[in-house]
């Protein structure tokens, strides 16, 4: 019995996917529910199990895009499972077919249209900033085509000695849509970004004196993010409209804070929900925040656990970025973006003094959320941080961190 496996739809409004990796190669013997390849949708790398065990036979090659429900591969299920590594099935062997004589390619005699570009030519041409007579055209008589144009590199100056080597590979469709994304959301949004700073001092001394107790006893560390999430819930309720989207002519408010956590995983950025943060503790949100990220970094992360998500919090300065412009997560309005801890020299009650602080940015949509809306939300967001145990806690730590 020949089984035709179909590619299952991996969400809602996925249509195609991409062939990212065959795990299996053609006519290997694989086990049911064992994952024969790897499939790229515009949200995610989903792995693919076999329906049922038996011989496979390949339909389809790596990089290629096929639609939901089209068959990528053939599971012979009535063939026995091999013994010492070899198929227990008969094959015949065809004879390699004799290759034929390799005809020299005729050389093309130079005329007066040698090096001339046609007019698609001449456009990705001067796009590119490369001179015709620079590029060796495979058309007739040694015109330049469209496709020796499309194929044209640019001159890296003069070669000094040294290595300068290059390498081309083909962008998985995940980053080709993310990249699609951030293009439309520069061009589509009235996008600005606020800045502020915010002593950690407070947040500092907390972890210092609760950190070890709150792993013994949880399981899971007291770390910055869910300070931030929780701060930025109590934010988003005092402002709602930062906590709204843009639907048409009509503007999308929500009365739930579904916080998106951007995670670099190994395909690329992406940004599992945290899902009802408002009703989370220290702990809730500690738990769901290391939850999500080992499955975003071991690939396991599906794309119902990134769908949709209110606000959007980004964490540059893992990576030591001092001040960034995060871009907004569309359809959401706005974007939180934290960055890297470093002693400064600040005034408090008219002293200077060192303390340490993270620079915090805010990107939104002017579209949807005004100036004052969007500085009183980084404002709340800051006071949160800066006095926690009172505005976070309700001055009664233990009790906040379930101790």
């Amino acid at each position: 019995m020949i089984l035709e496996m179909k590619v299952p739809s991996p969400g809602e409004s996925i249509t195609e996917v991409e062939i990212a990796e065959w795990l299996v190669e053609d006519g290997d013997y694989v086990e049911k529910d064992q994952a024969i390849a790897e499939v790229d949708s515009d949200k995610a790398t989903l792995e693919l199990p076999a329906e049922q065990s038996g011989i496979i036979t390949l339909k389809a090659e790596v990089g290629d895009a096929v639609e939901v429900g089209a068959v990528v591969c053939l599971i012979d299920t009535s063939a026995a499972k091999p013994e010492g590594g070899e198929v227990v099935a008969e094959q015949k062997k065809e004879e390699a077919p004799k290759e034929a004589p390799k005809k020299e390619a005729p050389v093309a005699k130079e005329s007066y249209a040698t090096g001339s570009a046609s007019p698609a030519a001449k456009k990705i041409l001067s796009e590119k900033g490369v001179s015709a007579a620079s590029v060796k055209g495979t058309g007739k008589d040694g015109r330049v085509t469209k496709q020796d144009a499309v194929s044209a590199v640019p001159s890296m100056g003069t070669p000094s000695g040294g290595s300068r080597g290059e390498s081309r590979s083909k962008l998985s469709m995940l980053r080709r849509k993310v990249a699609e994304r951030l293009v439309s959301v520069k061009n589509e949004t009235a996008m600005l970004t606020t800045f502020n700073e915010v002593d950690m001092g407070p947040i500092f001394a907390l972890r210092k004196q609760y950190k070890e107790d709150f792993k013994n006893k949880h399981g899971v560390g007291l770390g910055f993010m869910s300070f931030f999430t929780l701060a930025v819930v109590r934010a988003l309720e005092m402002y709602p409209s930062v906590n709204s989207m843009i639907d048409g002519k009509e503007m999308l408010s929500y009365d739930f804070c579904d916080i998106s956590i951007a995670v670099s995983g190994p395909k690329g950025l992406m940004v599992p929900v945290i899902r009802n943060a408002e009703n989370l503790t220290f702990r809730g949100v500690e738990a769901e925040v290391k939850r999500l990220a080992i499955r975003a970094r071991e690939g396991e992360i599906t794309v119902d656990e990134m769908t949709g998500g209110t606000f959007t919090i980004t964490n540059g300065g893992v990576f030591g970025s001092m001040l960034s412009t995060p871009i907004i997560n569309p359809p959401q309005s706005a974007i939180l973006g934290m960055h890297n801890i470093v002693e400064r020299p600040v005034v408090k009650d008219g002293a200077v003094a060192i303390a340490p602080i993270m620079y915090v940015a805010l990107s939104y949509d002017h579209r949807i959320i005004d100036g004052k809306e969007s500085v009183g939300f980084l404002v709340a967001v800051k006071e949160a941080l800066e006095n926690p145990e009172e505005i976070l806690m309700d001055s009664n730590v233990k009790k906040a961190l379930e101790m």
